[in-house]
């Protein structure tokens, strides 16, 4: 709906800033046309009063073709067809007008000198619908700019939402009890690497704290972060968990949201390779092209045992897409016959998102 239409107390107002529109345009009439100031009153207040509603429709075209989104030369053509529509139309009400006007006699000569007062009415309409365009694209961007800081304000509470939960699964009683049942382990045969696991645990929990300030992080800062679970996970299930990492070089800097990855990670670990017997490769792989990072996370599952499917986790990283990048960016999960994928296409970060 019209944003002057949903709000009666806007709606009031707008009628009323076209009291003195009226008034300027009877004046013209007076002035340039010979009316008495009966005559153009009488004709003039009622057409402006319908060109006020004529002119909320100068909202639509303006979202067909918002400025700076279009070529110019469309957002001129498509204001000029949309102002020569409307001319048009407000001509044939006022010509229609002015034949019942006649029926009173006060107001009988109005039609002869009717022809004298159309170019007043042209003039006046082309000059309000650029005046009602240029409005309407002011609160549209103005709109654009709430609804972006909103989005942001929003993307910041799903950014502290996916921080807790997050260290929540990082300090879940079972995953500590598996790594520090796999630190024990280890610690009686292989002390260097009972010392590695310590440090890796300790350095994922002390990253994902760190984390949790930033709005957003280079993509090699969130493999690190991914790294270090699944080198704590391999720990946990030995040769059944193999990594295939192919990164694009070019992809490392691009800024992408912080915990994004690590829920994909978690997902294809305790959903894939932990039901099956003889585990299988978690692939991770990210390339950047034509203004688009897509990263892509695979994992074998045993379709039997009802693994592979989507958890929170996933469920969370598409709200964070969603507040990070609106529509712009996608989240793909397929089922690939025993192989469980998901696929992140992003967009360059712009200004202020």
């Amino acid at each position: 709906m019209h944003p002057v239409l949903a709000n009666r107390e806007r709606f009031l107002i707008y009628l009323a800033a076209w009291a003195p529109v009226a008034g300027m345009i009877a004046g013209l009439a007076v002035l340039y046309a010979g009316l008495s100031w009966v005559q153009a009153l009488a004709l003039t207040v009622p057409l402006a009063l319908v060109y006020a509603f004529i002119c909320l429709a100068a909202y639509y075209p303006c979202q067909v073709a918002p400025i700076g989104r279009q070529p110019l030369t469309r957002v001129l053509g498509v204001q000029a067809v949309a102002a020569a529509f409307s001319l048009l139309l407000w001509l044939f009400l006022a010509s229609t007008w002015v034949a019942l006007l006649e029926q009173v006699p006060r107001l009988a000569a109005l039609g002869e000198r009717f022809p004298q007062v159309v170019p007043v009415l042209l003039s006046a309409a082309t000059l309000l619908w650029v005046v009602s365009a240029a409005l309407h694209y002011l609160y549209i961007a103005a709109d654009a700019a709430n609804r972006a800081e909103r989005q942001a304000l929003s993307l910041e509470v799903l950014a502290r939402e996916a921080e807790l939960r997050a260290l929540r699964a990082q300090v879940d009683p079972h995953f500590l009890f598996n790594a520090l049942n796999s630190i024990a382990a280890l610690a009686t045969g292989d002390g260097a690497r009972a010392r590695e696991m310590c440090l890796s645990l300790a350095e994922l929990l002390r990253e994902g704290l760190r984390l949790g300030g930033e709005a957003w992080i280079p993509l090699e800062r969130e493999l690190a972060l991914a790294d270090r679970y699944l080198e704590i996970e391999q720990v946990r299930f030995g040769p059944r968990l193999r990594v295939e990492r192919r990164i694009d070089p070019g992809s490392a800097v691009w800024p992408v949201p912080p915990l994004i990855l690590q829920p994909l990670v978690e997902n294809a670990v305790t959903r894939g390779i932990a039901g099956l017997v003889d585990g299988g490769t978690v692939g991770v792989s990210a390339r950047a092209g034509a203004g688009l990072l897509t990263i892509d996370i695979s994992n074998p599952y045993d379709a039997a045992a009802g693994g592979g499917g989507e958890g929170v986790g996933l469920a969370n990283v598409r709200a964070r897409l969603a507040a990070a990048y609106g529509e712009r960016a996608a989240m793909t999960v397929r089922d690939e016959g025993g192989r469980f994928r998901v696929v992140l296409t992003l967009p360059a970060r712009t200004e202020g998102g």
